[in-house]
């Protein structure tokens, strides 16, 4: 039986709900109306301890989870089937199915189930959905990456324009922009969503739906009344709490309506819960330097290409000590500024953090583990927060008096701070807490436990003596505790059996025995006061009416113990959500920090230099390097092979245009990729690995670089290459940088051959750009001569003794070859193939090999290869053994004479 088929829609008249719940019982007709209300989402239906699943939603998470299906009753006419999981295990199991791509509806207990005992002995507790899950939403620790942005992005267009929002509800952070189809990909890409909200209109665009589909994580569309930008003010109003939006600033209707579809499904997803979010921050359409998907991937910016973390930029370079520090890492890696003042900006305080290497490393020690403030005070704003996330603002809150305190007295000749740069003092300011924080972070300390507990209920997390109604009732309990040991004493005295007093949340406060012992209570004189409450395969339990007193009483002063406990938690959550904002600034000032000490730290450890920003067409890097695979050498005790790279758009300081050639694993590939990510690098406000790098301001970013197909919309290795080629010069401007590698390689020699020549010089002449091609078409070199603002450049290799020395270094002018053969021989080809593959290279590359047809070469059968040749390296001749003792220096002319005679003489012998 499929109840989610059943419910594919919300819109349920009367009639069918009144069908559906026909011959149901009370517990399942309550199931079934709280499912109608959520059809898309796993139901976790609060029992008890448990959370149970029915109909076909058990089936899914007992396939998704591996738990036991079972039944419960029969629903007309048929079994129920059912699977549940213990509730305070609930988390771990909505994490394993939120991966596993579904949403989840938690549907909680909203009474006690004594409350709904008073109204009858049929009557059904009351529930309801609290929360729905799903991947976008999340704030808890165990659901979310540390390191790693959660966001749940919006797009929604009106009158012809497009616009993106997005929210990270577990730091609060909200922002829009208004895009367009061809920089969707870009921004997308660079926020990595979880979880993306579209207009229904919108998905039928294949455009926009194909890039939502690749890049926006799991997709929800949204109906066309929810992207009405009037209902959407409404809603952003409501959730912000204010009466109009223009302390925040302008936005158009599109931007209203993105905001507004997230506003929706905060809603909707949070049941009414109102979380505590930053102003939305209205982003310029140039604010970040644009990185394409492929670019980005082909980069390995944040993801390496085979999947994970490791092997990446941000791996390669990450040394913050917070997981805000490296999730703002990572977001200034993903959208690097174009704004030089701003970029300067970052740089001052990275080079003010190197000259200072004592400060730095107090500040890193006073942040190395410091908690993630952020995630908790969402958490705490949501109503789903716990002691433990207190603490942690207490913690934040106690160490930020430390950094402040470190930063002022960082230049102790200088009684001012005018020696501090701009970012840094900017720290300082939002570090530096009001009278009000300081009297949170005061009560905090007074009031929480060391180590308080995870859930509030489980209580236990405030100091003794701090209220003085919640000690009496903490005292009156532990005495009680103590009189039922008394008691226990007692009884064991008067009747002479070991019996133990027990407790559980059924029968509260018990005596046990074993069934053998409990027979001796019949030949008591009082066994009339021995209550029976319970017989057990091996034990019997009794109660007394004093314990039955004592019991009362017990649950009572714990009762009232935990109640106050949860009233001083909720005055002192509620007094942290007023002053979410500030708290909020007060981490972003310390993630700031955290990432400038991080990169002063990786640039003193890798000598990085500072990059000079500024606007103009230049790039111009000396002794560049790979910061990944420099990171890769360095394990394995290699050294890496710096280069320098030229390039002025103008074209008048040189080449704007640098034709690289050179053997395949010669370096071309990392040669591009790492001048491209110096750009990003020191437009994210970082120093480079170079001895030095002059940066014109870069708007956008491309690459081509690498083969790969797209198999589901049937596109062929060499028709990515065409579209992404073709996105590239429609796309690129004079301020961008492109790196292409190998165009026009994927099909037939001459086709490729005009393909990459034609695109070179629409680089050259229309977009005139700065860009590095590599090419293995030597033809192309002759563009140098052709172009007026184009050079060529090679990476070199040696050939010594049938073998080839990659030198890695690249240098102006053409390569002379491109050694395939040898290439092809170190790749472990069979002999023979190799030998093969040298004679007919010899016959095309010989006088006649214009007029030389391959099918007039002989078969390959008839081909018999020289091994020794081919195999193993040649032996010294007898001139060339004389040639080497030689030692030019020591020779006179008519003793250099002399020589010249014998070595002719032995050329001749070995001939």
């Amino acid at each position: 039986m499929d109840m989610n088929a059943s419910f594919s829609t919300p819109e349920i008249t009367p009639e069918e709900l009144a069908a559906r719940l026909e011959g149901a019982t009370p517990v399942i007709a309550q199931y079934i109306e709280t499912k109608a209300s959520q059809p898309d989402a796993l139901l976790f239906f609060r029992m008890g301890d448990f959370y149970e699943v029915f109909f076909d939603d058990a089936v899914k998470a007992a396939a998704a989870l591996g738990l036991a299906l079972t039944k419960r009753g029969k629903y007309q006419g048929e079994d129920i089937p059912m699977a549940g999981v213990p509730a305070h295990a609930a988390e771990a199991y909505i994490a394993k199915l939120i991966r596993a791509g579904f949403r989840v509806a938690v549907c909680d207990q909203l009474e006690d189930p004594a409350e709904a005992k008073k109204r009858g002995s049929k009557s059904v507790v009351k529930r309801g959905i609290v929360r729905i899950v799903t991947p976008g939403t999340l704030t808890e620790d165990s659901l979310l990456e540390a390191s790693g942005a959660n966001r749940l992005v919006a797009i929604s267009a009106r009158a012809g324009v497009m616009a993106l929002a997005c929210v990270e509800l577990s730091t609060g952070d909200v922002e829009c922009l208004e895009v367009t189809p061809e920089s969707l990909g870009s921004h997308l890409s660079a926020l990595r969503p979880s979880e993306t909200l579209v207009a229904d209109r919108l998905l039928g665009d294949e455009a926009v739906y194909g890039l939502v589909k690749v890049l926006g994580g799991v997709i929800q569309p949204q109906a066309a009344a929810l992207s009405d930008p009037a209902a959407g003010l409404t809603r952003l109003k409501r959730l912000y709490g204010v009466e109009t939006l223009d302390g925040f600033g302008a936005f158009s209707p599109a931007e209203v309506s993105a905001l507004g579809l997230i506003a929706a499904y905060i809603d909707v997803t949070q049941a009414g819960k109102l979380p505590v979010l930053k102003a939305p921050r209205r982003l310029g359409a140039q604010t970040f330097l644009a990185i394409d998907p492929s670019t980005r991937a082909s980069l390995e910016i944040d993801r390496a290409q085979r999947g994970g973390r490791e092997g990446s930029l941000i791996a390669a370079i990450d040394r913050t000590m917070t997981s805000g520090g490296s999730r703002l890492l990572s977001a200034r890696l993903a959208r690097p500024l174009i704004d030089p003042l701003a970029i300067n900006a970052r740089l001052d305080a990275v080079e003010w953090l190197i000259e200072r290497r004592g400060l730095r490393q107090e500040v890193r020690n006073t942040l190395r583990g410091l908690p993630d403030m952020a995630r908790a005070l969402s958490r705490l704003g949501l109503g789903r927060g716990g002691p433990r996330d207190l603490k942690v603002i207490k913690d934040c809150l106690s160490h930020a008096g430390g950094l402040i305190q470190r930063l002022q007295s960082a230049d102790r000749d200088s009684s001012a701070l005018d020696t501090h740069p701009a970012e840094i003092m900017a720290q300082i300011t939002s570090l530096t807490p009001s009278e009000a924080v300081e009297a949170l972070n005061y009560r905090l300390g007074q009031a929480l436990v060391d180590e308080p507990p995870l859930m509030a209920r489980d209580g236990g997390f405030i100091r003794p003596n701090y209220n003085a109604n919640l000690n009496a009732a903490i005292n009156l309990r532990n005495d009680s505790r103590q009189v039922i040991l008394q008691l226990e004493a007692q009884l064991q005295g008067e009747t002479g059996l070991p019996l133990k007093i027990k407790y559980n949340g059924v029968l509260g406060y018990f005596i046990e025995l074993s069934a053998k012992q409990a027979e001796g209570i019949a030949t008591l004189p009082n066994a009339a006061h021995f209550i029976h409450r319970q017989t057990l395969a091996n034990q019997v339990r009794y109660s007394t009416t004093e314990l039955i007193d004592l019991d009362s009483r017990i649950q009572r002063a714990a009762s009232d113990a935990l109640t106050l406990e949860l009233a001083i938690f909720e005055d002192l959550r509620e007094e942290v959500r007023h002053l979410t904002h500030e708290l909020q600034q007060m981490f972003d000032a310390v993630c700031g920090l955290d990432v400038a000490c991080a990169a002063a730290e990786w640039a003193e450890d890798h000598e990085a230099t500072r990059p000079v920003i500024f606007d103009g067409p230049l790039f111009d890097a000396k002794g560049a390097k790979h910061p990944v695979v420099v990171q890769a050498l360095r394990s394995e005790g290699k050294p890496f092979t710096p280069n320098d790279c030229c390039l002025d758009a103008s074209g008048q300081a040189g080449a704007r245009l640098s034709l690289v050639t050179g053997p395949n694993m010669a370096g071309k590939s990392t040669f591009l990729r790492q001048n491209a990510i110096l750009i990003i690098m020191a437009q994210a406000g970082l120093y480079v690995p170079a001895a030095s790098l002059k940066l014109g301001v870069v708007d956008r970013l491309f690459s081509r670089v690498g083969a790969g197909d797209d198999l589901a919309q049937g596109r062929s290795t060499f028709m990515m290459e065409m579209v992404e080629t073709a996105a590239i010069l429609s796309q690129a401007t004079d301020r961008s940088f492109v790196i292409l590698d190998e165009i026009g390689r994927g099909t037939a020699t001459f086709d490729g051959l005009a393909i990459a020549w034609a695109s070179a010089e629409n680089l050259h002449e229309t977009i005139k750009c700065r860009a590095l091609f590599a090419t293995h078409y030597h033809e192309m070199s002759k563009l140098e001569q052709l172009l007026s603002a184009c050079e060529n450049i090679s990476l070199t290799a040696k050939e010594h003794n049938g073998d080839l020395i990659f030198l890695h270094e690249a240098k102006k002018g053409a390569a002379d070859r491109s050694y395939g053969v040898q290439v092809a021989k170190l790749a472990g080809m069979p002999p023979r193939v190799v030998a093969r593959a040298r004679d007919i290279l010899e016959r095309l590359e010989s006088e006649n090999a214009t007029r030389l047809k391959l099918d007039d070469l002989p078969l390959f059968a008839s081909l018999q290869p020289e091994p020794v040749k081919n195999v193993a390296p040649q032996q010294q001749s007898e001139a060339e053994k004389a040639l080497l003792a030689l030692d030019p220096d020591d020779l006179s002319p008519r003793e250099a004479l002399e020589v010249i005679y014998r070595l002719r003489n032995l050329v001749k012998i070995d001939a």
